[in-house]
């Protein structure tokens, strides 16, 4: 099976640096995830990695670039479009001249087309299809060659919550035969239940790139939820040792800056009865937002409420 290693990618439009001396790895057996906010770069990336676009740096997938393969898709297998394909050809057909392109054999096509569940539409003119559909034939097509590597950009995009679950479990499964998985997606809390591993990028530069259990250590605060009918002798003294402490929603106190053991002592120490001390970490997207905050391209403004009211905004 193959390992993915990109090395010093880069491109430019115009003076704008799309992509800025990205290398990564992605090594086989595991799903990487490729995070980063709109415009940071992921879709370029992933061009210059199959050669589709002129720029900086070399990728090569088991030693090889994507341009020095033989029958292509035997080895990679690539989803970069929303409907890549022709409108008014029926889907087998558009599977089967892929797979004749690449010496594959035609009973794969109707393979990959129950895989994805597209056989009662195999005759079907992919014009008529939703987007989830035609994601689904795109990801049969990435699947035609039965490769040992795919990059695929937002497969999960116009897919139904059904076809996002079924989506993750066939991933996982394709891994999980050793394969190299390199998938971009903008659902962090799927990206948190798929991927090992993850590549992320802001401004097309590389901010981390190893397992997600590791980058949301690294990026999350770590916060300790306190329920105690004693606060009002607890807080000043977890306040003295460097606590910060935070209402929440449904009563409790956020404790940031002190871990629950040592809350817990403290309690102990001072004795004071505590009804809940548990630990919440930080999830995927909180360690996204907090590592991509700076490098974020399209940043909304955030709304005043007050500027609508009288003498304050435009009628």
């Amino acid at each position: 099976m193959a390992v993915i290693e990109a090395r010093g990618l880069g491109k430019s439009y115009g003076t704008r640096r799309a992509v800025d001396d990205l290398s990564f790895t992605v090594t086989p057996g595991s799903v990487t995830g490729f995070l980063g906010p709109n415009g940071s770069g992921k879709s370029t990336t992933m061009r210059l990695m199959l050669g589709l676009d002129r720029g900086e740096g070399r990728t090569t997938f088991d030693g090889r670039t994507f341009g020095e393969l033989e029958q292509p898709m035997r080895h990679v297998g690539a989803l970069l479009e929303a409907k890549p394909f022709h409108p008014t050809r029926q889907a087998r057909h558009h599977l089967q001249m892929l797979a004749v392109a690449n010496r594959i054999e035609r009973r794969r096509v109707d393979e990959v087309l129950e895989l994805v569940g597209l056989t009662s539409v195999a005759k079907g003119r992919p014009k008529k299809f939703s987007l989830g559909m035609g994601q689904r034939l795109g990801i049969a097509a990435a699947l035609l060659g039965d490769p040992h590597t795919l990059v695929l950009d937002e497969p999960s995009n116009g897919l139904d919550p059904q076809g996002i679950t079924w989506l993750r479990q066939l991933l996982r499964h394709l891994a999980g035969e050793g394969r190299s998985v390199f998938v971009s997606s903008h659902l962090l809390q799927e990206m948190a239940l798929l991927a090992d591993e993850l590549v992320v990028v802001g401004r097309g530069r590389l901010l981390a790139n190893g397992p997600v259990s590791d980058f949301v250590e690294h990026g999350g605060t770590v916060q300790v939820l306190l329920r105690s009918p004693d606060l009002h002798v607890l807080a000043p003294v977890l306040t003295a040792a460097g606590a910060t402490l935070t209402p929440d929603a449904d009563g409790a106190q956020v404790v940031s800056g002190l871990d629950a053991a040592r809350i817990g002592d403290l309690a102990h120490e001072h004795g004071v009865r505590v009804h809940e001390l548990s630990t919440r970490r930080a999830t995927l997207e909180e360690a996204f937002l907090a590592a991509t905050g700076l490098d974020e391209e399209y940043r909304g403004a955030v709304a005043d409420p007050g500027h609508d009211r009288e003498g304050g905004g435009e009628r």
